[in-house]
């Protein structure tokens, strides 16, 4: 297999670019714009929603598979592709149980994971009752097209929860507004783990980093988290189970809660490459990127540790509406030593909106230092 669709054009898509010329690869995209970042390192483009089935067939006309970068995909219009026998990977069926987080943490639950209390609100009505097993704080959730903290909401008391489902819902027909709720969960730490299977059924994973969340969208990446040989196996082998038995091909990231009594959690599943797993890129042998492009297209997995004894990513989120390049802060950046700085070329800048990333490699694991690394990035990108 030498050329590979990907459905959806971002940031995640364009981090296969290096990984595909060095494999001698190449990648057609299907996204909506031309200035979407990987764009730019495509061979070729299929200008069009990352929805559209339609244009989805022409895709798999240019390509030996077809991949994701996103999971906003209409898999019932994609299953009339697959059954005319276009190679999806990971394939649809893989996805089917994740894109509904509700769907999504009754197969955790069904597969024996461990996963925060929840249930799916169906009905206005009764809201006292339907909570009272949780108590307040809880969390309530879109149960689909929910990223970077996007349709995910911490709520302290009844009247806030009755005044943001009144806010998002226009009816008492629930069926158009699917949320979840869930219990809120004290942790200690965010963690994640990135975990591969091949064609062949092999699994590896990745060190198990901490992902440290500023209101709800991920600020930095500690690899490797400060955490227990047992904690990392019980996590590494959450990882095993949930791609052996979706059958994946391909990548995955898994997000998790460390609670302070040290028991694991399974937060949720993003079903391709992942933000937790960007400081492969600098930090690995083998990247998250070239991983998966491995895995779907046949080829043997790579080696996934590390070759430094730590690092820290820092992603460069938008902080004011702006068509700046911000140049002169990511030659700052550059000066840090061992540091890389990757630059996503999107067009424009908006408050939360991922731009870049920057990693730096560092020789020993002080966790002291790996604070000060991160907040040295955020003083210059932040203008603090």
């Amino acid at each position: 297999m030498k050329r590979v669709g990907i459905i959806g054009g971002g940031q995640l898509a364009w981090m296969m670019g290096g990984a595909s010329k060095k494999l001698g690869l190449e990648l057609v995209v299907q996204t909506p714009s031309l200035n979407d970042p990987a764009v730019s390192t495509a061979e070729d483009v299929v200008l069009a929603s990352v929805d559209d089935a339609i244009s989805t067939e022409l895709l798999a006309q240019k390509t030996d598979v077809i991949t994701f970068e996103n999971e906003f995909v209409d898999l019932d219009s994609l299953s009339l592709i697959q059954n005319q026998g276009v190679c999806f990977r990971p394939r649809l069926e893989a996805l089917r149980p994740l894109l509904d987080k509700y769907d999504q943490r009754c197969y955790l639950q069904d597969l024996g994971l461990p996963v925060p209390r929840f249930f799916a609100l169906e009905q206005l009505d009764n809201l006292s009752s339907q909570t009272a097993h949780l108590g307040f704080p809880l969390v309530l959730k879109s149960r689909r097209h929910g990223y970077d903290g996007q349709g995910t909401f911490i709520i302290n008391d009844l009247a806030s929860l009755e005044q943001k489902l009144n806010s998002h819902i226009t009816t008492k027909d629930l069926s158009q507004h699917l949320f979840l709720i869930e219990e809120f969960v004290p942790f200690e730490r965010e963690l994640a783990i990135i975990a591969a299977r091949s064609t062949e059924g092999e699994v590896v994973t990745y060190p198990v980093v901490e992902t440290q969340q500023e209101q709800q969208v991920c600020r930095r990446v500690i690899a490797p988290a400060d955490i227990t040989p047992n904690q990392a196996a019980e996590i590494e082998a959450i990882a095993h189970t949930l791609l052996n038995n979706l059958e994946v091909v391909g990548v995955f990231g898994i997000e998790l809660f460390l609670t302070p009594s040290g028991k694991v959690l399974v937060n949720e599943i993003a079903p391709r490459t992942h933000n937790s797993g960007h400081f492969s890129l600098d930090a690995c042998e083998t990247s998250q990127f070239e991983q998966h492009l491995r895995a779907v297209c046949g080829l043997p997995l790579g080696n996934p540790d590390l070759h430094c004894a730590s690092a820290v990513m820092v992603n460069l989120l938008g902080y004011e509406i702006s068509r700046s390049d911000y140049q002169t802060q990511r030659q700052k950046l550059a000066e840090i030593p061992q540091a890389f700085v990757h630059w996503y070329g999107k067009t424009e800048s908006r408050p939360g909106r991922k731009l870049g990333h920057v990693t730096v490699l560092l020789d020993d694991k002080n966790q002291d230092s790996m604070i000060n690394i991160a907040q040295t990035i955020e003083s210059i990108w932040y203008l603090v």
